[in-house]
């Protein structure tokens, strides 16, 4: 719950400000702790955790506030003050809870990037290491340049693939409209004229005719249940771990969709290591920060095994990643080169930004693909209702 106080310190001078506790008593014991005279406190109704599901902590929001804290940690402003700041301009819920939590994690003296890894939702493990190496090496400025960078690609990318995937989401509404309307309108009024004039319908007609009157008149049911299909789908794939392993099943044997989930991993991997070394973590951790970023458990389960088995027994990181198979030969023959040469990181960025364009690429592919699909899938369905219809109407018109 979040409070807003109004206290006197020892000189008498009134101090307002904002906290976060369950209770109010945790208000009191803070105010008390900080020599603070309550004057008076309210809740405010907001709650610390649990950000909003339509207005969390976005991939932009982030790109603001790591680049805002760059700024202002380079012309000198201290942390805390710079939170403040941004406390009185960010009107976004979610974003100024969390910080009012940061907030309140620095006054109590706690270490910066535990606030963050208090919410693993909004922030990755390869956020959390780098404001932790940054914080323990006094860096936080350049790290927060850095992460801003990485973050603007990470939303650059985000958008390509929303971009390219707008046409086929309308076109899919599109054909679902056409169909629900064709059997629950159309149809069931041909069928009717059918019956009522005696005819019968050849058996091509009458199967269509009567699916389309049986999904006519249970479209709620079916339209319910779909939704209710979808959305469990969506909770399981998102909050359990079975979930994840089936989705990721799916996706690793669809012919088109496995090579950019496999892009995706790989660009993850090259972006999440670049940045760690960067910061100086010991490869051992950031490899295996790597292996908890790239989404997929072939690649996850072979990173592990270099941290903990290759790199550890003296291997390379070159010599380790030849060892496992799993990764593109062009990958391991690149770290391994480079890791000889003494610039690991520079080319690990340029295999991360090779596959971001990749990835654009091959989503535009892949939609290009799916585009006439689709509509040649909503032609035959069409074409199909269109006969079941005009075939008993010409026999209709050759009996008189």
């Amino acid at each position: 719950m979040l409070f807003h106080y109004v206290a006197a310190d020892t000189t008498g001078k009134l101090i307002d400000g904002e906290f976060e506790g369950n209770v109010l008593n945790d208000v009191l014991r803070y105010l008390a702790g900080k020599e603070l005279r309550p004057i008076s406190v309210k809740a405010l109704g907001r709650e610390k955790t649990g950000f909003a599901l339509f207005g969390g902590i976005t991939v932009e929001d982030k790109v603001f506030l790591t680049k805002y804290l760059a700024l202002m940690l380079k012309v000198g402003t201290d942390l805390l003050s710079a939170i403040n700041i941004l406390i009185a301009d960010f009107d976004k819920p979610a974003v100024r809870n969390f910080l009012l939590e940061v907030r309140d994690s620095l006054t109590r003296g706690q270490p910066f990037y535990e606030a963050f890894s208090r919410h693993p939702k909004e922030f990755s493990p390869t956020f959390i290491s780098l404001v932790k190496a940054a914080e323990a090496s006094g860096n936080l400025q350049k790290t927060f340049d850095e992460l801003s960078v990485s973050l603007e690609k990470e939303a650059e990318l985000r958008s390509k693939v929303k971009s390219a995937l707008i046409y086929p989401i309308i076109l899919m509404i599109a054909a679902f409209g056409i169909i629900v309307f064709l059997v629950t309108f159309a149809l069931p009024k041909v069928a009717g004229v059918f019956s009522n004039s005696g005819i019968n319908p050849p058996l091509f007609s009458q199967i269509v005719l009567t699916t389309g009157l049986f999904l006519g008149a249970n479209i709620w049911s079916i339209s319910i249940g779909l939704v209710v299909v979808i959305a469990g789908s969506v909770i399981a794939v998102r909050s359990t771990e079975p979930g994840k392993r089936a989705f990721e099943k799916i996706l690793i044997h669809l012919p088109v969709i496995r090579g950019i989930y496999q892009q995706i991993a790989m660009q993850r991997m090259a972006s999440t290591m670049s940045s760690l070394m960067k910061a100086g973590l010991p490869i051992v951790q950031t490899i295996t920060v790597a292996s908890e970023t790239v989404g997929v458990r072939d690649y996850r389960d072979a990173l592990v095994r270099i941290a903990n088995d290759g790199l550890t027994k003296g291997l390379t990181i070159g010599e380790a990643f030849k060892q496992e198979p799993v990764f593109p030969k062009m990958v391991s023959n690149l770290i391994a080169i480079s890791e000889k040469a003494g610039h690991i990181e520079e080319v690990l960025d340029t295999l991360s930004d090779f596959y971001s364009a990749n990835i654009d690429a091959s989503v535009k592919a892949a939609v290009s693909l799916l585009e006439p699909v689709m509509l040649l899938t909503l032609g035959i369905v069409v074409a199909t209702i269109a006969l079941s219809i005009i075939v008993p109407i010409y026999q209709l018109t050759t009996q008189f």
